[in-house]
């Protein structure tokens, strides 16, 4: 097998404590600026993923996301604003990271190696067929990751995955692979940075082009959106006055009444 793991490299700047915070910083931002070069180098497999993962949940399947480390909180931050920024179930998609819900705050040893326990946290959410899961990892190489989808392909569940190293054994496990080539980071080894950007800028495709494909976009709009402060009320009063250009009491009158902007736009038309 031919893989590099790039995201291991030696990073292209040595001697980073005798820099400057400004030397610091600028290296940083030159770095981070070539990550949505290697994202856009991505686009025809990020698109493949996301066709089949709008496919399963029109037919009522869920969307898993598999990671640890950084990669699983992306993954869990990602499902988590589905629910306020869209208005679905906290069960359509779902972030499960190595370790469980404590290692979203503090790492949890030797979780990451296990070649058991990412099937066993699937089969606990009653995944089936129906369903489709993508692995994340920077690296390519996550035991926990790659087992639970080579389970997922034994058992005819879709597969994915986003990670930052060609030809990774996620990569060749995933039926529909994301490979972002970042290169070294700036820290090396720290593939929390370019790596970890790199997934949030996939994540955010996919679960965007995902809503907007199942109807939970009108216009440029987020009119499904949970009203959950003051804020978000304030945004859903100026949408329902610009889409039927009335007064903001009018506007205001209408949401209290239907409680949602979709009905609310639909309804002050009527």
């Amino acid at each position: 097998m031919n893989f590099i793991k790039t995201t291991e490299q030696d990073s292209n700047y040595n001697n980073l404590e005798e820099m400057s915070i400004r030397e610091i910083i600028t290296c940083i931002n030159n770095e981070d600026k070539t990550v949505p070069l290697a994202v856009e180098k991505a686009l025809p497999q990020i698109e493949a993923l996301i066709k089949q993962v709008v496919a399963k949940l029109k037919n009522g399947g869920r969307l898993f996301y598999l990671g640890a480390g950084t990669s699983g909180r992306l993954g869990i931050l990602d499902a988590s604003e589905c629910p306020p920024t869209f208005g679905v179930p906290h069960e359509l998609v779902i972030g499960i990271i190595a370790g469980g819900d404590n290692a979203i705050r503090k790492a949890v040893e030797n979780a990451e190696d296990s070649l058991t326990q990412g099937w066993i946290d699937l089969k606990e959410r009653d995944i089936t067929s129906n369903d489709i899961v993508i692995g994340i990892a920077a690296s390519g190489t996550t035991p926990y990751v790659i087992s639970a989808l080579e389970k997922c392909n034994e058992n005819n569940i879709i597969s994915g995955c986003i990670t930052c190293n060609k030809q990774s054994p996620l990569a060749l496990t995933a039926k529909f692979p994301i490979e972002v080539t970042v290169g070294p980071e700036f820290l090396t080894g720290s593939s929390r940075m370019k790596a970890g950007t790199a997934q949030k800028l996939v994540l955010n495709m996919i679960t965007t082009s995902t809503m907007i494909h199942l109807g939970k976009v009108k216009g440029n709009k987020m009119v499904d959106m949970q009203l959950s402060n003051n804020k978000l009320v304030e945004r859903a009063v100026n949408m329902i006055m610009s889409e039927l250009n009335i007064s903001k009491f009018e506007a205001s009158l209408l949401l209290n009444k239907y409680d949602n902007v979709r009905d609310s736009i639909y309804h002050g038309r009527k």
